[in-house]
């Protein structure tokens, strides 16, 4: 396995996780009050947002050629960081 190979499915594996964590925030709902409803429902919004965005990016680095990944790949831990953040900082805030 390259280790573009390997990236890709750690980067892969991060996304069924946030995934996971949308649906259970999604779950959430139903037995929530409307005002937590609403605040749920923003903060899902924003985070199906930013995982899509790391989604396309997921699929800009696995089409890229050659040592042009590892080019990408800085900007990525970036980005990748900074939605993890938003991830954790929902989950604590609904648990």
């Amino acid at each position: 396995m390259t280790d573009k190979e390997a990236y890709l499915q750690k980067m892969q594996a991060k996304l069924d996780e946030w995934d996971a964590d949308i649906n259970a925030l999604k779950a959430k709902m139903s037995g929530a009050s409307a005002d937590a409803k609403i605040e749920l429902n923003k903060q899902v919004e924003s985070l199906e947002s930013e995982r899509n965005e790391m989604k396309q990016k997921y699929e800009e680095l696995k089409s890229a050629s050659g040592d042009a990944w590892k080019d990408m790949r800085d900007g990525m831990e970036a980005a990748w960081s900074r939605v993890a953040d938003s991830f954790k900082k929902a989950s604590d805030r609904f648990k």
